[in-house]
């Protein structure tokens, strides 16, 4: 039997690379300290990562010498999913480690922050000014009361007075949660409400698109349904005055706040004191408040950036991203490792389509994070930002939200630069940060992701909960990660937190997408298998089908849904959003019909093509698929979906008409 040669990468990182890489340090010195494989490369390494997790853990936090205040007992004390207990008797403080860099004279005043408007003209903010206004801020907070354990929210955009309050409410010990001011109340509300926050840091507005959008009426009812608020800080981006009863951002940031600038006084907390509450989409529902700890992010994170970003000291950090969404959280870790962060405050797409790059090339970028849908949107625009940008210093793009189609890859390397590692990352909110992703040292494949993350026994399993390569299963992952959540908010036994990731196969992680896992240790993203296209016994990611048929120049977004019907039938709609010009008309259906049959599966080819006015998304930017099945099935609007999670809810009559009209 022949051996089936493997296709030729996309990228290959040079030996110099290889050898400069952070892992393969890491690498190195784990070896001699930890029992590390030193040869077999990074395969060797995630296995013994995987294997040994215990000594895996304890490397990393020797490695970034992580201050523990009080010694951990052991690694695991339980390694049960859910409920295994991290590093249980030490405690710590995220911020205190944030802001590490601040105490080398060599860098204090290098930049830690850049802020971009969409003027596009980066403002520092240096490491001893950061410093100098969450001490000052974290001394406000605890004369205002805030105690460990506190909730302390932010309706704010992503600008540096966002990441102060973060990193003051972390430092006396407070959780800390976020919405992005383009948020509706009720959405805000549906979040905070359950939280109970004590304070709410506020703007009066934000600029998108070229245009100032006000939301002091917003504000306004937030104040009056947080009843538990003992404190409103104004921050005046629109430059209004504060409103009767709030404070103002500068005159709680005018410190220093302690007697000759000691520094800020940093809670040392427990290894699983809460950090910050994160939100799921909540598309059916209030969203999922889920609680990640101050140790697990600590240490997930250092990984992650360190050294599967290969972030340090000389790098600069973007990723386009909203408080709304994780990615900003894990955008701001990047302080972590002593590298500057790039916070971009407006439109992705202001004022064309292009501007991401050109926020590269102002702010000297080195990694790049956006949304594979950004990507496409600049392919289908024929941007060509290499030719356009001065983008030298890119030595990474990574891209999120969705898998990143082929036709991606290719237009990054064609694009933007022939030598470009290209980091299709996948994770969730749930654990705030990557199964699968970045590998500085390994080639890059189309349509792949390099490789599972250390720590992480990422596997595809099929119904039977039998590992499976090289075919389509489900992603679990089979031993604990430190950044699993250590609960949902108002989740009192448990069984909400349960049912989202254990119910399927108890005890071991199935995170609700469709992955292949290759022989190579690579893998392929198909998308949501909750919304899985299901065709005689064949199952298809959704993913699959947009990626084809979003490459026809007439299809500006699409959305396929898969309907069990009640007499055993099986209706599968394809709903596309036009491009300006185009009309749907019989020799376009053919040539969907046709993309479909020859690029997939002939059995996945739809049974009808509907124009829709657009496609729904969540506030996070994911498209709607389950809200929108729902709605087929005859389920009333305001039970199939939660309208405060939904970008357009206009959009969804539209649906809701249609299955009036097919019941």
């Amino acid at each position: 039997m022949t051996a089936v040669a493997s296709p030729a990468p996309l990228w290959q990182p040079d030996p110099d690379r290889i050898a400069a890489a952070r892992v393969t340090h890491f690498q190195s010195w784990a070896a001699e300290r930890y029992g590390a494989p030193a040869e077999g490369g990074y395969a060797a390494l995630h296995r013994w990562s995987v294997d040994e997790l215990e000594t895996f853990w304890t490397a990393v936090a020797d490695w970034f010498d992580v201050r523990f205040s009080t010694p951990y007992e052991r690694v695991l004390g339980d390694r049960t999913m859910p409920g295994a207990a991290w590093f249980p008797g030490a405690t710590l403080n995220y911020a205190e480690h944030a802001l590490r860099t601040a105490e080398d004279p060599a860098r204090a005043h290098e930049p830690a922050l850049l802020y971009v408007d969409e003027t596009q003209e980066p403002t520092p903010v240096s490491w001893a000014e950061l410093r100098r206004q969450v001490t000052a801020l974290a001394a406000e907070l605890r004369a205002l009361g805030v105690r460990p354990g506190d909730r302390v929210s932010g309706y704010l955009p992503n600008i540096p007075q966002a990441v102060t309050a973060l990193l003051a409410t972390a430092a006396v010990g407070g959780v800390w949660t976020s919405c992005a001011p383009d948020f509706g109340a009720r959405s805000v509300l549906d979040r905070f409400q359950q939280v109970e926050p004590v304070v709410l840091f506020t703007v009066d507005g934000y600029r998108y698109g070229g245009k100032e959008h006000d939301r002091t009426e917003t504000v306004a009812e937030l104040r009056r349904e947080l009843p538990t608020l003992r404190a409103v800080v104004h921050i005046p981006l629109l430059g209004t005055p504060a409103p009767e009863g709030a404070l103002a951002w500068s005159d709680l940031t005018a410190g220093p706040a302690t007697p000759g600038d000691e520094g800020p006084v940093f809670e040392q907390v427990p290894f699983d004191h809460p950090l910050w509450v994160l939100y799921s989409s909540g598309t059916t529902g209030l969203p999922k408040a889920i609680v990640q700890s101050q140790g697990g992010i600590l240490l997930e994170h250092f990984k992650q950036l360190g050294l599967h970003c290969d972030l340090g000291p000389e790098d600069r950090f973007f990723w386009f991203t909203s408080t709304g969404w994780m990615m900003w959280n894990f955008l701001v870790s990047g302080l972590l490792t002593g590298t500057t962060i790039v916070l971009y405050d407006g439109s992705p797409g202001f004022p064309a389509i292009d501007a991401q790059w050109g926020v590269a090339e102002r702010t000297r970028a080195t990694v790049f994070g956006t949304s594979a849908a950004y990507v496409m949107a600049c392919r289908k625009a024929e941007a060509h930002p290499g030719r356009d940008y001065d983008l030298s210093r890119v030595k990474c793009v990574a891209t999120t939200g969705s898998p990143l189609p082929p036709d991606g890859f290719r237009w990054l390397h064609d694009d933007v630069a022939e030598d470009l590692w290209i980091a299709s990352v996948s994770g969730g909110t749930d654990v705030c940060s990557c199964f699968a992703g970045a590998v500085p040292t390994l080639p890059v494949h189309i349509g792949e992701l390099q490789a599972a993350c250390l720590g992480t026994d990422l596997q595809s399993w099929d119904p039977q909960g039998k590992p499976v390569i090289g075919e389509v299963g489900e992603l679990v992952v089979t031993n604990p990660m430190p950044s699993m959540p250590i609960r949902f908010w108002n989740d009192p036994d448990g069984s909400r937190y349960r049912d989202s990731y254990f119910e399927m196969f108890p005890g071991v992680w199935r995170h609700g997408d469709w992955i292949t896992i290759t022989e190579r240790g690579s893998v392929v993203i198909h998308g949501r298998s909750d919304s899985t296209l299901n065709r005689q016994g064949v199952r298809m990611g959704s993913a699959d089908i947009y990626e084809a048929v979003e490459r026809l120049p007439e299809i500006r977004e699409s959305l396929v849904i898969g309907l069990e019907e009640p007499d055993g039938g099986y209706w599968m709609p394809l709903f596309v959003h036009l491009a300006e010009g185009a009309v749907l008309d019989d020799a376009l259906r053919a040539r969907i019909q046709q993309t479909i049959r020859t690029q997939l599966s002939p059995r996945h080819v739809p049974d009808e093509i509907i124009e829709v006015p657009g496609v729904p998304h969540t506030l996070t930017g994911k498209r709607i698929e389950v809200p929108v099945k729902r709605l087929l099935q005859g389920t009333a609007l305001d039970k199939a979906v939660n309208a405060g999670s939904v970008d357009n809810l206009e959009l969804l009559r539209f649906y809701e008409n249609l299955a009036r009209e097919r019941h």
